[in-house]
């Protein structure tokens, strides 16, 4: 075992985090299928809920009319006129389509965040922070390697 499965199995077992394969989702693959559609970074992020590097994503600079959609299964996710910039170097929406995201706590990092994933696939997706604008509030805090675009 790696000293990175020890210690994801380790924080799994106390309630610190963990991975959306723990969970039943409407689609599922193997490993080897995620693995297989997904490039190394997208399938860390998406599968293992790793965090892209701020400013890597081009679409963090998308600002045409069209939908944001889950890249694992491409399930509607965002609608263009929720995302705004947050001058965070992610991707940010201040609200997901009705019935498209599942959260949970993430207790990772020695804090407790609130995870977001992709209701259909449960692609790890980024997290939602209360520091967002009206009228919700919210920051939805997007891996943009999670995402694919479809303009309008």
């Amino acid at each position: 075992m790696t000293r990175r499965g020890f210690l994801a199995t380790s924080a799994t077992m106390l309630g610190l985090g963990g991975t959306a394969a723990a969970e039943s989702f409407e689609i599922s693959r193997s490993k080897a299928e995620w693995q297989a559609m997904l490039s190394d970074l997208e399938y860390k992020v998406m599968r293992e809920e790793a965090t892209e590097r701020a400013y890597s994503s081009p679409l963090n600079d998308e600002k045409r009319a069209g939908t944001f959609l889950c890249k694992g299964c491409d399930l509607p996710l965002y609608a263009s006129e929720t995302k705004y910039d947050s001058g965070t170097g992610w991707p940010s929406f201040y609200e997901a389509l009705p019935n498209a995201i599942g959260t949970k706590a993430d207790r990772s990092l020695f804090m407790t965040r609130t995870e977001c994933h992709c209701r259909r696939c449960g692609s790890h997706l980024g997290h939602i922070f209360d520091d967002g604008p009206q009228p919700t509030g919210k920051r939805h805090c997007i891996n943009g390697v999670s995402l694919s675009f479809r303009p309008a």
